[in-house]
């Protein structure tokens, strides 16, 4: 069973992200990932990205739910207020 901190760890390695939070019970994730690398892209690229990080863990089945919200640096400053 992954920990959040594994997912946390892989989604880090593969993605450079400005910002990484990753919670779940080790069968289902919810994660915010900010990252300048999400400029210019539409919401299902920046989730195509995401995944393709993670393709591998979601072919074994070791991952099996990963609810995402992506953001770019500026999108998750101006949620911050």
């Amino acid at each position: 069973m992954m920990q959040p901190e594994q997912l946390h760890t892989i989604i880090a390695a593969g993605l450079p992200c400005e910002h990484l939070q990753v919670i779940g019970d080790g069968q289902h994730f919810e994660a915010l990932i900010v990252s300048a690398e999400f400029i210019g892209m539409s919401r299902v690229q920046r989730q195509q990205r995401v995944n393709a990080v993670l393709r591998g863990h979601f072919n074994s089945g070791e991952l099996h739910a990963l609810s995402m919200k992506t953001q770019t640096p500026e999108e998750w400053s101006a949620t911050r207020g």
